[in-house]
């Protein structure tokens, strides 16, 4: 084996069919060491000391090394944690760039840069080698890797997101092979295939696929990382999902569904790593050169500034850091073919010294970069962090996570009053918050249930959260809900209060889908999904945590089709898809919006600001010559409101299209000016007919 001084250009492991080059960045490091492994990864079959040094970058290139070969790092330099670097060369670490993981990481006190109950804590030094319970990378052959893949191509307007997990979605569907069950593979299924188009979803957002590990915590309880925001590799699809190669497997089952018209979005986790606080493993990014990779305190270095509550923060303002994510999106979309990425807690990525900051080095890197112009970008515009809550504050090129649609929404469906203002802005793409600086109405994501709380069926069935099977004696999660359970916590066979649940399940539905801006769905909505009351279930890899699909099929508690029709209205009148924001009635007589009393009038002041107001109706005008206004009737109230149909210029009658008493749409027509019973909790919808 022949060893040469190779390249700084491209980071990783990067075979070109003669041999490897491998580079890899540390600016505070003294030497680095790449470790070679066998097949099966339990014996160190050499080191070798990277020969060169380039702006940072240690290189060298090995010829005869070839896909499948297992490596780690050893990185040498002060071990200071006071001063910020934490360099043991004890540690086997992964590459950051690595784009295969092999094995399993086995939890043991070997894995600590520390002592483990030393009374200096960090402070101390530990000298076990680690690599027979360390996770190794592998080198790979990404040559075959830059076949083009056509894409669905989904506008903006045009998307409704489906937010899933890659286990959870299909471990308990019966009609997917028992095999593909809880895999990549099981996504684009015949099965979820014909589920997703009966929907109507465009978009399937998966939770983070990343390369993760599971929390020693959490494994001491005999619990996992479920979600997986605990990433260890950027470049690495989990495996835990694959059946034999995942990045072939993934691949391949974003083919299959780009094949049937449905994009991919990947949430993705950069803020953090699965390295922790000051107390935790050394396994990658803090051996290699913890003073570029993470935000420290400037005060004192030995502890980290963490803005995301899960003990660190990656520091983006680093230039090879900021790369290294680039990088990675840019290979998700390139060689994976994803069509975008929802960043969780995206304000940390955009943070600088003072704080959030919209000309950062992150957001102007994805704003000038060709390849992500062509994708989906979409914040979760907070983090935990002082300032951390930013919605309505990140560039035009991004959509947003709009907290605010979801806690209106729940509130008002669960008895609030006086939320008619609130409502009519949340029911039109929330101006009040995105309307600035070229924005449009899709600058609004809204939805109504995520994997992180309450299910929709939870959310009408329990007042309080029950998360004791998270082992934390109900602490996690959190508290202020805004949900209703009706008087019966939890399951219950009283007719009326699951006749009512039921209907309060479909009016938020039907307003998710009649809201401007992006509907996003949680999987499982659709079929009554319980959590048994869990809003916080990260680590409950079990029927509390999978989608459980029994209800499929059932004619009272299945609303797949119910959702296909508000999708299909969804496409059928472009004003709810309107990339542009609505006005009230001009001068010249044209409206956007027109809001109505009962009575059809155009509302007031003291309209508005009627006592305890439930009910809300207005009309959407038509965005193209021809088309149908659309009328929407929106009801809290627990009692009956009487309503007229609006009179409007060459609509002489109004064809009802939406009534969320029913399951099964019957449609009936009326004409303008009728007096219509709006009843007792229910969302209506008329179009206007000549």
């Amino acid at each position: 084996m022949r060893l040469s001084a190779g390249s700084p250009s491209r980071l990783g492991a990067s075979w070109d069919g003669r041999g490897t080059n491998f580079a890899l960045f540390s600016a505070h490091a003294e030497k680095v060491e790449l470790c070679l492994f066998d097949a099966q990864g339990r014996r160190e079959l050499e080191r070798i000391e990277l020969p060169e040094r380039s702006e940072d970058i240690w290189h060298g290139y090995l010829n005869d090394i070839s896909p499948g070969q297992l490596y780690g790092y050893r990185v040498h330099g002060p071990y200071a944690p006071e001063s910020g670097h934490r360099f043991n060369p004890n540690k086997l670490l992964l590459d950051p760039y690595a784009r295969r993981l092999a094995g399993r990481l086995v939890w043991s006190d070997a894995h600590f840069g520390f002592r483990v109950g030393s009374p200096r804590e960090d402070l101390s030094f530990d000298r076990r080698d680690n690599a027979r319970g360390m996770l190794k990378a592998v080198v790979v052959d990404e040559i075959f890797q830059s076949r083009h893949q056509a894409r669905p191509g989904i506008s903006w307007e045009d998307t409704v997101i489906y937010e899933a997990h890659v286990k959870g979605l299909t471990q308990m569907r019966e009609d997917v092979p028992p095999q593909l069950r809880g895999t990549y593979a099981g996504l684009s299924s015949p099965a979820m295939i014909d589920h997703l188009k009966r929907l109507g979803v465009t978009t399937v957002e998966l939770l983070p696929i990343h390369a993760l590990i599971d929390d020693r915590m959490l494994v001491e309880k005999k619990l996992v990382n479920y979600w997986g925001y605990n990433t260890i590799g950027f470049f690495a699809p989990e495996q835990r999902y694959a059946q034999d190669q995942a990045l072939d497997s993934f691949r391949t089952t974003v083919a299959r569904l780009h094949d049937a018209g449905i994009e991919v979005m990947l949430d993705v986790v950069y803020n953090h790593t699965a390295e922790g606080n000051h107390l935790g493993p050394t396994l990658s990014f803090r051996g290699i050169d913890n003073a570029s990779y993470y935000w420290l305190k400037p005060e004192n270095p030995r502890y980290y500034d963490d803005f995301t509550g899960c003990g660190s923060s990656v520091n983006l303002t680093h230039p090879r850091v900021l790369q290294m994510v680039m990088d990675s999106l840019r290979y998700w979309v390139e060689v994976c073919h994803v069509d975008g990425f929802r960043f969780d807690l995206a304000t940390t990525l955009a943070r600088g010294p003072n704080g959030f900051d919209r000309h950062s080095g992150f957001l102007t890197a994805v704003r000038q970069d060709p390849v992500l112009a062509r994708v989906k970008i979409v914040a979760e515009p907070w983090d935990v962090g002082l300032g951390g809550y930013q919605v309505g504050s990140f560039p035009s090129q991004w959509s947003e996570w709009n907290d605010r649609y979801r806690s209106a929404m729940r509130r008002y469906w669960s008895g609030e009053g006086s939320l008619i203002g609130e409502i009519s802005r949340r029911m039109t793409a929330s101006s009040d918050l995105f309307r600035h600086e070229g924005r449009s109405p899709r600058a609004s994501v809204n939805h109504i249930t995520v994997h992180d709380g309450f299910t929709l069926a939870d959310l009408f069935s329990y007042a309080e959260k029950h998360n004791l099977a998270n082992g934390e004696d109900n602490r996690d999660g959190a508290n202020d809900n805004h949900s209703n359970n009706f008087g019966h916590e939890g399951p219950t066979d009283d007719p009326a209060i699951v006749a009512l649940r039921r209907q309060l399940r479909r009016n938020q539905l039907a307003c998710l889908l009649l809201a401007q801006g992006l509907p996003l769905l949680l999987a499982g909505d659709e079929v009554g999904n319980s959590q048994d009351g869990n809003n916080n279930a990260y680590c409950q890899d079990n029927e509390i945590g999978w989608v459980n699909w029994n209800r499929l099929g059932d004619r009272d508690e299945d609303f797949t089709d119910f959702v296909g029709h508000l999708t299909t209205l969804r496409r059928r009148f472009p004003q709810i898809r309107s990339n542009r924001w609505l006005d009230g009635r001009r001068a010249d007589g044209f409206y956007g919006v027109l809001w109505l009393t009962p009575a059809a009038q155009e509302m007031t002041d003291q309209d508005w600001n009627f006592p305890e107001g439930r009910f809300l109706s207005y009309v959407l005008a038509p965005t193209e010559p021809g088309g149908a206004p659309l009328f929407i009737v929106l009801n809290a109230a627990p009692e009956e409101i009487a309503f007229h149909l609006p009179k409007l210029p060459d609509h002489a009658r109004w064809r009802q299209v939406l009534n969320t008493i029913e399951l099964k749409q019957s449609p009936a027509e009326f004409l303008s000016g009728a007096e219509m019973k709006a009843p007792p909790r229910t969302v209506s919808a008329f179009a206007g007919l000549p």
